[in-house]
């Protein structure tokens, strides 16, 4: 890469071409890929057909579609000629789709045919070009407009500039008010740039998608980073089941992936951990930290071996990772890495590579980006994360007094969350500062913190701790699953059986966690709930539903 080259997506891309043009960019597991050069070709003919479609510079062009070669050729094409990219997160519901498709004022919507269903005839009506991304063919257009030509050229040559806005990220997020974060193409540039400085990557590597392209998580670092460094990418056709997951894992063979902590938790859950409980003498002898370290290291070689042998990075990100599967991690060996970061900073702000990982840590912060712990607690000395840097946002779109709210006036960007720095520069997350509760005699409770304790519980799948009228109640779901199992054979008093052993658990909870929390963060209540917790893209609890 050259070192004076400006950071836009369409300079970046040419240089790629020009330097791995015959190497494999994109590809659908199982099916013929395209090259570097193919998909040159493919995103100059898109961007003749966004002309005819009547897309100008600044014009806002959203996508609602599942991950597929056709999602980054649009992606690239929408940005190589100045406008701006709407990504829609595939399950919002119709209503949060309308009020992004309004919000943004986007008129050309590419969508993918297994989600044309969200689409009512009140968002038919309001766009003016609708374009099924699969194969470009149009559903809707303003006027007769000639099908997609992959022979096309523009009629026109477009300027880009760093600074232009690139994409406008709608997070479902976590307060269930959607904002338009505003990223330019230096903001995403500058981060794969960077991130690159922690892990390498290179034109032999090939990622494994599994996280939707339009998270920020996945599309820089999932799809940009390789972009840049000639690396390749391959999708599934179908959801990251274990059915369709483990032999793309053995055709593909990848050498990074990322991924959110429930996926690797609930691996850990269903297949390593009952290895390990399957007679009272492993169970004994794993409670015992030599040989609980020498049983994880096995199993960290069959894990690797799962993921197709030549896994040399895992990034896990978007939330908190389990501390016990994180420990088994560490001790397995397996190459895993944490990070952290926000829409609103493209999103890597903190991370390290498998080999510096600090166990629960995200690591020292990316180069180029300062962070700060503002008005630190003088015992603990946590605070809430500000950072500035050249990946941080441009603003909320049409939200001037939002984004005002979340900058200091020198310009420092408050993230919301509470973390603090080790004498080695390490970061570590303490919860978000609008979870925290403040307890009767004024003490700060993190209900992460408490979380995190539950979640070690054998029978946790999930928790949140939330306030109700003044006291801390820990909202729990259960693994019923794994109970109803065991006493499948016994059909007379089935229910009564399974509703008996989950009273006798929520009472054992109960105690665990006050037995393992400071008095100030003991709940009053442990709540059993019936259904697994609404959750966020990244996997996120959507809390607000659940503290009301």
């Amino acid at each position: 890469m050259k070192t004076n080259m400006k950071l836009t997506f369409p300079e970046l891309f040419q240089d790629t071409v020009r330097n791995y043009g015959d190497e494999v960019f994109l590809s659908f597991v199982d099916e013929k890929p395209y090259t570097y050069k193919e998909a040159d070709r493919k995103i100059t003919a898109a961007i003749s057909f966004l002309e005819e479609l009547g897309v100008k510079p600044g014009n806002k062009v959203a996508i609602l579609s599942s991950n597929m070669p056709n999602w980054g050729i649009s992606y690239l094409a929408v940005t190589f000629m100045g406008a701006v990219i709407v990504p829609l997160l595939p399950d919002f519901k119709t209503h949060e789709i309308k009020n992004v498709l309004n919000h943004s004022e986007s008129k050309t919507l590419l969508v993918s045919n297994g989600l044309l269903n969200k689409l009512d005839e009140e968002i038919k009506n309001n766009l003016d070009s609708i374009v099924e991304i699969d194969d470009f063919s149009i559903l809707k257009s303003p006027k007769d407009v000639s099908e997609f030509n992959l022979n096309a050229n523009p009629k026109r040559k477009y300027e880009v500039d760093e600074d232009d806005v690139a994409s406008i990220i709608y997070t479902s997020g976590t307060t269930g008010k959607s904002k338009g974060v505003m990223l330019s193409h230096k903001n995403i540039a500058y981060t794969a740039i960077a991130t690159k400085k922690i892990q390498w990557v290179d034109a032999s590597d090939r990622f494994l998608s599994i996280l939707p392209l339009s998270h920020t998580y996945e599309n820089t670092l999932g799809f940009v980073i390789p972009m840049i460094s000639g690396g390749s990418v391959y999708y599934l056709k179908k959801a990251p089941t274990a059915s369709t997951l483990l032999p793309a894992l053995k055709k593909v063979k990848p050498t990074l992936m990322l991924s959110v902590p429930l996926i690797i938790e609930k691996m850990y859950r269903t297949k390593v951990l009952p290895q390990f409980q399957k007679s009272w003498f492993l169970r004994m002898i794993y409670r015992v930290p030599f040989f609980r370290k020498k049983l994880n290291y096995l199993a960290g070689k069959k894990l690797k071996a799962t993921f197709g042998g030549n896994l040399k990075f895992f990034g896990i990100g978007g939330a908190k990772l389990n501390s016990k599967v994180e420990r088994f991690l560490s001790e397995a060996k397996f190459p895993y890495a944490i990070g952290y970061g926000l829409t609103e900073t493209s999103p890597l702000l903190a991370g390290a590579n498998p080999q510096k990982i600090k166990l629960y840590s995200t690591g020292p912060p990316m180069e180029g980006v300062d962070i700060k712990i503002n008005d630190p607690d003088p015992v603990t000395g946590e605070g809430e994360i500000w950072v500035k840097g050249p990946n941080v946002m441009k603003g909320y779109y049409k939200e001037p007094e939002l984004t005002k709210e979340v900058f200091s006036e020198d310009g420092w960007f408050k993230t919301g969350d509470l973390g603090v720095f080790d004498n080695n520069n390490n970061l570590f997350i303490k919860g978000r500062l609008k979870n925290m509760i403040v307890g009767n005699n004024g003490e700060n409770i993190y209900p992460e913190e408490i979380e995190s304790v539950i979640n070690n519980f054998h029978h946790v799948v999930e928790s949140i701790v939330v306030e109700q009228k003044g006291k801390l109640v820990a909202l729990v779901h259960l693994n019923r699953e794994e109970l109803e199992k065991r006493y499948l054979d016994f059909k007379e008093g089935f229910r009564s059986m399974v509703e008996g052993k989950i009273e006798e658990w929520q009472h054992e909870l109960y105690d665990y966690i006050n037995e393992r929390v400071n008095k100030f963060s003991h709940v009053q209540r442990v709540v059993v709930m019936a259904n697994p917790f609404e959750k966020t893209a990244t996997h996120k609890i959507k809390r607000f539903l659940y503290t009301s």
